[in-house]
């Protein structure tokens, strides 16, 4: 597909209003160097050197969506907690609007990575530590969301879905987001967990290990991936399936077609962190902007590429689909 019918759509990008409904989480970096074995157990000792704490989850959707130039309100759950507070700051610096329930005794989804690594040599993740709630969100907040995404969604012209299972999104906020979804509003889900429970959705969009469970279907070859992307379809009830395959690339289902895209750029990639995040938010407020289905997957596919050349968890912009656009022809 040419480069200048895809880069069209970049202009419209500014015009889309986007409320991101998910999990806000954390992402917390914690750096450091490596110095030697402890004598206390057989482990390394990490001289610590600095923290960073990005958007992560939902939140690297919204930061993506709002990095290609979106309006774009991010609604979720965040503790009264120094992550909490920190994600608040960011998100306002960012220019993304924060549309954030709170309850007591429920904490910040937080993901904390420790990367170290010898003097001069390449950082690699060590650890990585979870802390969240682990029990469903309290009903009066999950009520509380349901009644908000009513608001919301009613000013935006996207809802992007990311549900990473950590209890944002249970019976009462994916009743009124599909509720929506049946009023004609756009809403892009993605689902690490429960995709089956987001039937009616506009575009679903499963990675493959998450069509297989889907369907119980192999998804080895191109042709076992077209059978159970059609019978996905048939399941979810969905307008568009976009079914992302790491190295392989992507394959969009729309309206009986399915178009294969190979991965953009090199295969191997840098980091995976948080890419699912920008593929979802690029799709969608390319969809968002008019574009057709596959139009839409061609830009996700390289903003895809893109980001997992890059260290943790990133963004890529709308400049940067531009220059892309015009180094490949793409």
């Amino acid at each position: 597909m040419g480069a200048k019918k895809l880069s069209r759509w970049l202009s419209r990008f500014s015009k889309v209003k986007a409320l991101v409904v998910g999990d806000l989480m954390a992402d917390h970096y914690v750096y450091g160097q490596t110095e030697r074995v402890s004598r206390e157990a057989p482990v390394l000792i990490v001289r610590h050197q600095e923290e960073v704490v990005k958007l992560g989850g939902g939140a690297n959707a919204a930061a993506n969506a709002r990095a290609l130039g979106a309006s774009v309100t991010a609604l979720g759950a965040l503790g009264s907690d120094p992550m909490g507070a920190e994600l608040t700051r960011l998100f306002r610096a960012q220019g993304i609007t924060v549309a954030a329930e709170s309850a007591r005794g429920v904490p910040t989804e937080t993901k904390t990575r420790v990367l170290a690594g010898a003097f001069s040599t390449t950082r690699q993740q060590m650890l990585r530590i979870d802390r969240g709630a682990p029990l469903p969100l309290p009903e009066p907040l999950r009520k509380k969301l349901a009644k908000r995404i009513e608001r919301e969604a009613a000013k935006a012209d996207v809802v992007i879905v990311s549900d990473y299972g950590a209890g944002v999104l249970g019976e009462e906020t994916r009743g009124a987001l599909l509720r929506q979804a049946r009023l004609g509003k756009r809403v892009c889900a993605d689902s690490r967990f429960a995709l089956a429970s987001w039937a009616g959705a506009t575009v679903c969009k499963p990675n493959e290990p998450e069509l297989a469970a889907i369907t119980g279907l192999p998804v080895g070859t191109e042709g076992e991936v077209m059978r159970a992307g059609i019978a996905a379809l048939d399941r979810l009830h969905c307008e568009v399936l976009l079914v992302t395959r790491g190295r392989n690339g992507m394959v969009v289902f729309h309206r009986g077609q399915a178009t294969f895209l190979p991965v953009h750029g090199v295969e191997d990639a840098v980091d995976v962190t948080g890419a699912g995040d920008t593929v979802h938010a690029t799709f969608a407020i390319a969809l968002a902007a008019g574009a057709s289905p596959v139009e839409a997957a061609h830009l996700a596919n390289i903003a895809g590429g893109l980001v997992v050349q890059k260290l943790g968890t990133a963004t890529v912009t709308r400049e940067e689909l531009a220059d892309e656009l015009a180094l490949y022809g793409a």
